[in-house]
């Protein structure tokens, strides 16, 4: 079980799921005054993942989950050699990974510990196995906001400067991990020193200011496993692309990083839900000159890679590459091509390039079958 304190608090532990003792793994939970609506201004705290080697001498990175699964399933999975974080460890950086407010470990607010807050779809799916009947909710404001997810990142990114000494350090972001980490680029430049993303969500045309908006209609995203294994299947074209015994590994690490929600129904993953249709477009994405990666799968379903693409076309970074992952989804960190990925991850936070490039596009991965 793990418990907080009032100031940092970090859980110390040979990282043996990595097959190495050279990886330590270092749990943090920071103590953070949340901007998130339901938190309202007090102090939570976010969990912050650490692996460490004795090869650190190459900077920090901090990884930015996207908007349904946690900091550690997504880039530190103990499975073969799917750690995203081991991997940049072993080429030298000190290695960090955030749980935004109500994600994974970090304090998640008391309104999505209420069954009663989820859709009306999600009571039926879960509700008869906690109370008898459907309810009404007794909170309706959004969670936390986009606002709130770039505060945390900013306690997070201060605490490792702080703690590497280091005056800026790179952001690797997946899916809503994008944005997220885009906006805070714009916000605190000299704190940051490159990008990676896969499969970064971007709209060009999004307005940049916040829409007024009616209530948000639910509080909260929930998947169980059969709808997680199903939006993943619309994504598979190719032979091999996925080994089958991952998804086990995944769902269990998921549901490892929410104990209450391993137990609505036959377990969910929960999230908060927010606005996030705003903030970053063209015109912001001209602004961005840090020298930027971006990865996305040919096959994703989610973030389509023409999007990718014109973000791309977008940044206003003299130092970008464009990577097509072939035989690829969304999930491409979870897939057989994720060595490449993590590699050219890797390359860029050395080098700022990619087979001798610092500017283009490339193809990597076998064609679609």
């Amino acid at each position: 079980m793990r418990t907080f304190a009032a100031i940092v608090f970090a859980l110390v532990f040979s990282a043996c799921a990595l097959a190495n003792a050279d990886i330590t793994a270092t749990e943090y939970f920071i103590p953070n005054h949340s901007l998130a609506p339901s938190l309202h201004n007090k102090t939570s705290k976010l969990y912050l993942r650490h692996l460490s080697s004795k090869y650190n001498t190459r900077g920090a990175v901090l990884f930015i989950h996207g908007g349904g699964t946690p900091s550690q399933p997504a880039f530190d999975l103990h499975f073969k050699d799917y750690s995203w974080m081991a991997y940049l460890a072993y080429e030298g950086f000190s290695v960090y990974a955030l749980d935004l407010t109500g994600y994974g470990f970090s304090t998640r607010p008391a309104a999505m510990n209420d069954p009663c807050a989820l859709s009306t779809r999600d009571q039926q799916q879960f509700i008869p196995a906690l109370i008898p009947k459907t309810c009404a909710k007794t909170y309706t404001q959004a969670l936390t906001t986009n606002e709130s997810d770039w505060a945390d990142i900013n306690t997070a990114v201060d605490f490792i400067l702080a703690q590497q000494k280091l005056k800026s350090l790179a952001l690797i972001g997946w899916s809503q991990g994008g944005p997220r980490a885009l906006v805070y680029t714009q916000q605190h430049p000299e704190k940051i020193s490159s990008l990676v993303f896969l499969a970064p969500a971007y709209g060009r045309d999004l307005p940049l200011a916040q829409p007024l908006a009616p209530t948000l209609p639910n509080l909260m995203t929930t998947q169980n496993r059969t709808e997680f294994i199903a939006g993943w299947d619309k994504q598979i074209a190719c032979e091999n692309q996925v080994d089958p015994n991952i998804r086990d590994a995944i769902w269990h690490a998921i549901l490892a990083s929410d104990a209450l929600g391993a137990t609505w129904g036959t377990g969910a993953r929960r999230a908060p839900e927010q606005n996030w249709h705003w903030g970053f477009n063209r015109t912001s994405a001209a602004k961005i000159t840090k020298p930027t990666l971006l990865v996305v799968g040919e096959l994703d379903a989610q973030v389509s890679p023409q999007s990718v693409s014109e973000l791309y076309d977008d940044l206003g970074s003299p130092n970008k590459v464009f990577i097509e992952l072939g035989c690829s989804s969304h999930r491409a960190n979870w897939e057989n091509n994720h060595l490449l990925l993590f590699k050219a991850s890797a390359d860029w936070l050395k080098n700022q390039t990619i087979d001798g490039k610092s500017n283009g596009r490339i193809r990597l991965g076998k064609n679609q079958l």
